[in-house]
């Protein structure tokens, strides 16, 4: 079986993952550019069941102020502040995984992009990839 680790900055969060990501995709939506200091979110969709983690307890900021409406639970370490995954009520028994945490990030390829009506001028996404306006 496949399997995958991670970790925060600082190595005081760290996971194991068991078996493959559900989903991979790109968020480009306001909220996930802050949050990441970025252009964008590069995520995995992971059972909740599947990954394990160790060390420091993740903090959790509670997005209510989103353009889809839904609330999204971030967390992220306390220590050195990486964001770590997010949860959404609405798909309860998934994880999404930041994918930048990654030991190794080569397995990484984007699935589909989101919220591309947000996303910045200069990204420039790969033909072939879906690209939703929003989120549906």
């Amino acid at each position: 079986m496949t399997s995958y680790s991670g970790q925060c900055l600082c190595g005081d969060i760290t996971y194991k993952i068991s078996g493959e990501p559900m989903m991979a995709g790109v968020c480009h939506c306001k909220n996930c550019q802050r949050q990441a200091g970025s252009a964008f979110s590069t995520l995995w969709g992971v059972p909740k069941t599947s990954i394990t983690f160790s060390g420091a307890e993740p903090k959790l900021y509670l997005d209510a102020d989103t353009n889809s409406g839904s609330q999204v639970e971030r967390y992220f370490c306390g220590r050195c502040g990486s964001p770590l995954y997010s949860l959404i009520p609405a798909q309860a028994e998934m994880l999404f995984l930041k994918t930048g945490t990654l030991d190794q990030t080569d397995s990484f390829a984007p699935q589909f992009h989101v919220w591309c009506d947000s996303k910045q001028n200069w990204v420039e996404l790969a033909e072939g990839v879906p690209q939703m306006a929003t989120q549906s």
